[in-house]
């Protein structure tokens, strides 16, 4: 399928979601070494918002585009680890103007928005679904880091229910590449600044228990985020930290991003599928992962969220 798409194509742009993660990192960063390692007559380009420092280390991170200049077109645009659309963010014009387009992504609440789509909601990563597409025998060395990088990323170093036997087979030939993987994990996903610590201390203290213990909830004021020092990209990891309290089926990061306005994750088990809920507000995500944007005060969003998680778990009972 990717070899078919990229060979009428000169001209290719690589994008990814606002506020780029690891994954979406990843597999930006792994699909454009692919193509320049193995396509010199083709001109591609990542465009993504400015990257977490932490990834820099990628191959070709430097050259990452933030600006869509006027009158800019490709032949082919493919849109990796994005759900939709609207969430391209300033690359989105581009998208809309490219000849063909391809999304690679693992979202469930994906609505195959690309002319070409490869959806597969119950992979691990994006990442994994772009190394999926290469021919293995063409995987470079800085290929396989920034895969690798992005797997671990959306799998929380492989202890999510999405990892699957496929995915420690994917890891598996992507280590055999000359993968640093113990660097690698502590560079990028286990080491936090001091800062960083000290909102999630915070966010723990000021947490609140709801639902009969089911449910826990933090809100981080734009203030408070200003006194410490941390922007949202910093913030990952809080929601994941918060969802390991003993008895919790569902936990929720609220993070003020204007006055009235909240950026929120969900994070869950088995019990409730968050994806439903974020969906049902505008959002989306995984099943057991998902984002949204809310306005209201604290205890309005709270509400909403919570008639919809007691709904789910009540229907579990």
């Amino acid at each position: 399928m990717l070899s078919r798409i990229l060979a009428p194509a000169r001209r290719i742009a690589i994008g990814g979601h606002v506020r780029p993660d690891g994954d979406c990192v990843g597999s930006c960063m792994g699909l454009y070494c692919y193509i320049r390692d193995n396509y010199p007559d083709k001109e591609a380009h990542v465009w993504l918002e400015e990257i977490p420092n932490i990834y820099k280390f990628l191959r070709g991170t430097e050259e990452i585009r933030h600006e869509v200049p006027e009158g800019e077109e490709c032949d082919l645009f493919i849109c990796l680890d994005c759900g939709d659309k609207d969430r391209l963010g300033f690359s989105a014009p581009l998208f809309e103007r490219a000849g063909n387009t391809l999304c690679i992504d693992h979202h469930i609440s994906n609505k195959d928005f690309a002319k070409e789509n490869y959806v597969v909601a119950d992979a691990s990563s994006t990442s994994e679904l772009v190394y999926r597409l290469m021919e293995k025998d063409k995987i470079s060395k800085a290929a396989a880091e920034a895969l690798y990088l992005g797997i671990v990323h959306d799998t929380g170093v492989f202890q999510y229910s999405c990892v699957s036997p496929s995915t420690f087979l994917a890891a598996a030939d992507l280590l055999g590449r000359g993968v640093d993987a113990p660097k690698l994990i502590r560079d990028t996903y286990c080491v936090k600044s001091y800062a960083q610590h000290q909102i999630l201390g915070r966010a723990l203290i000021e947490s609140i228990l709801f639902l009969d213990g089911k449910a826990i909830v933090c809100h981080l004021e734009k203030s408070t985020m200003d006194f410490y020092g941390v922007a949202p990209k910093e913030l990952d990891g809080i929601a994941a930290q918060l969802r390991n309290t003993r008895g919790v089926s569902v936990a929720i990061l609220m993070y003020e991003t204007e006055p009235g306005t909240y950026k929120v994750s969900l994070r869950s088990d088995d019990a409730v599928d968050v994806s439903t809920i974020a969906s049902m507000f505008g959002g989306g995500g995984h099943k057991k992962a998902a984002g949204l944007t809310m306005t209201g005060t604290f205890y309005q969003i709270v509400n909403r969220l919570s008639a919809q998680i007691d709904a789910q778990l009540r229907g579990r009972s």
